[in-house]
């Protein structure tokens, strides 16, 4: 018997991660604490049970692409084929739907989930590239553009909030996405910021120009995955995202960490190619897709 319930608890919360973690040994997962924080109205997360025992995970809301909501439903590989996918998917697909969205995205990263998603017409609509960067023992110090200074959130954290107006909201404009990233500051501050003491911002004159940061994970603490990296448009094309990304990578090895890893769209070509004299190299792809709600029975 297949049985969806919510995710409330902490034990429950543990449990959600734990498939995340399985099905995704690749991909930091957020930790209970983060998950709370991170909570929204809109945002429902799920279980599900197979004969009583939990096999898979889903979360689906409102999505950070406009006019959207997302979906997430996962399932361990020795339960798959056996409804459970399905009944996640349509219980997410219905929470969205009540959201007042008529789409729905999602991410599949292997063959098989992309052809589950299409018995339920979704279709691709773009893909994420996956580059990762081994970590050396002594990376170089960056070298800083003229007049700019960087410093870490965790030491001046009034400066995140003002960088959500200078570099934030233009980043999020100007993403390689066919429709517009929308983040309210509030999202800004409690989704966009895993741990300050690990984010950098690029400082001119006392205005913030550039973010870059990495999210360590509790996990598995020999890696970490970046975080934002942006930079305010006049600025664009004078080092300071190199810059920046040297700084992270040197906090890397200054902790311990020895893989890290971005993802970026696959029309963002300028990012990836500034990873790719960074050192990264390409490990996969995810396949973007979206589909229409409700859902075809």
């Amino acid at each position: 018997m297949i049985t969806v319930r919510p995710a409330e608890t902490d034990a429950d919360l543990e449990a959600w991660r734990r498939i995340r973690i399985a099905v995704l040994p690749n991909e930091r997962a957020a930790s209970v604490e983060e998950l709370r924080r991170g909570d929204t109205a809109d945002r429902r997360m799920l279980l599900a049970e197979l004969d009583g025992e939990v096999v898979g995970a889903g979360v689906g809301g409102k999505a950070d692409l406009a006019g959207t909501g997302f979906l997430a439903p996962r399932v361990l590989e020795g339960a798959r084929r056996r409804g459970v996918g399905t009944a996640l998917l349509r219980a997410l697909a219905e929470h969205v739907e009540s959201l007042g969205y008529t789409q729905a995205g999602a991410n599949v990263d292997d063959p098989g989930s992309l052809a589950f998603a299409e018995r339920f017409g979704f279709r691709e609509v773009d893909r994420q590239v996956e580059q990762v960067r081994v970590v050396l023992d002594d990376e170089p110090a960056p070298k800083l553009p003229a007049r700019v200074e960087v410093v870490r959130v965790a030491d001046r954290p009034e400066l995140w909030t003002a960088a959500y107006e200078t570099v934030g909201a233009q980043a999020f404009q100007d993403m390689a996405l066919d429709r517009p990233v929308e983040a309210t500051p509030e999202e800004w501050e409690n989704e966009w910021l895993t741990d300050p003491a690990a984010a950098f911002l690029a400082v001119v004159d006392g205005e913030v120009v550039g973010c870059a940061g990495l999210q360590p994970d509790a996990d598995f603490p020999e890696r970490a995955e970046n975080a934002l990296t942006a930079v305010r448009r006049y600025w664009r094309g004078r080092g300071v995202a190199s810059a920046l990304k040297r700084v992270t990578l040197a906090w890397a090895a200054e902790h311990g960490i020895r893989e890290v890893y971005t993802w970026t769209q696959r029309g963002n070509g300028d990012m990836r190619r500034l990873n790719e004299r960074l050192g990264y190299v390409t490990r996969t792809e995810s396949i973007s897709v979206r589909g229409s709600l409700p859902l075809p029975r």
